[in-house]
């Protein structure tokens, strides 16, 4: 017998979760089901494993999941450890302006990936600021290409979402430092525990949920990046800074249309995010 307060509370409930099983569930299985169709425009059939087989053979896609892994390797640690320096110096008691520090850092990452990723384009031109700086203090000589050598393009491209999403990840780890009790680090110091010895003996530990949050939701941000590099290179020179989100973007808008290798690419991004989700889990040692 339904009593009241079941009745009430699935009534909460239905709601919602209709919702999300029309918005995210069921373009999830039809994506999964084009993934094994394949044809120009809505003109799509059955195809099998055809587009699977195809994303081994398929240099873009090749040259996208590079590109991507890439920017996954150098721009996450780097980002993960700026954002834990950051939180352990604004969470220091003595430091003055705290507040002012903290949304300055945390400013970036709420605002417009347009309006950001444009500024950065004219920022790293041939005749931008970055250039004019570096030669005004002499370390280089003639202005660098950053947006049409394929090198200098990728960390043009790093440069950029390493200054959107530091304080986003900042922000996770000074509030999970502000709950840590300060006794413990007291008892360090008066075991003669360094600053040093502190920060990798308790902080670390005491963050590791957080640090692998974070790691695991920065790893799928950058698995997805595509308004940076659509905006900044285009892709370019070449394919040189192409990411998978911007090869999905070209197959469905850009090129003839295919929506079945489009959907199949994503499909691509998704055993990426489980595969590296595993090894952080794994790498952090934890077991639940």
């Amino acid at each position: 017998m339904i009593t009241k307060n079941v009745f009430i509370g699935w009534s909460f409930i239905t709601v919602a979760s209709l919702m999300i099983c029309l918005f995210y569930f069921y373009p999830m299985v039809q994506a999964l089901i084009m993934s094994f169709q394949s044809g120009a425009g809505t003109n799509l059939k059955f195809t099998g494993f055809e587009n699977y087989a195809r994303l081994f053979t398929d240099p873009t896609f090749i040259s996208a999941v590079t590109n991507t892994v890439i920017y996954l390797l150098i721009q996450v640690p780097v980002m993960i450890l700026l954002a834990l320096f950051l939180s352990v110096l604004l969470n220091d008691k003595k430091l003055k302006l705290k507040g002012l520090f903290r949304t300055a850092i945390f400013l970036p990452c709420v605002t417009s990936l347009v309006a950001y990723s444009v500024i950065f384009k004219y920022l790293f031109g041939v005749d931008g600021i970055i250039n004019m700086m570096l030669m005004k203090v002499s370390l280089i000589s003639e202005p660098i290409e950053w947006l049409t050598d394929p090198f200098w393009a990728k960390i043009a491209i790093i440069v950029a979402i390493t200054w959107r999403w530091t304080g986003y990840n900042m922000i996770f780890y000074l509030s999970s430092l502000q709950n840590i009790d300060q006794s413990i680090y007291e008892a360090a110091k008066i075991d003669g525990a360094s600053a040093i010895q502190q920060f990798f003996k308790i902080t670390i530990p005491m963050l590791k949920p957080i640090i692998l949050f974070t790691s695991i939701t920065s790893t799928i941000g950058t698995l997805q990046l595509f308004d940076e590099v659509m905006n900044i290179t285009k892709g370019g020179p070449g394919d040189a800074t192409i990411t998978i989100s911007q090869y999905i973007y070209n197959l469905s808008f850009k090129y003839t249309p295919d929506f079945g290798y489009a959907a199949t690419v994503s499909y691509a991004i998704v055993i990426m995010i489980v595969f590296f989700s595993i090894i952080q889990f794994k790498v952090a040692g934890d077991k639940k």
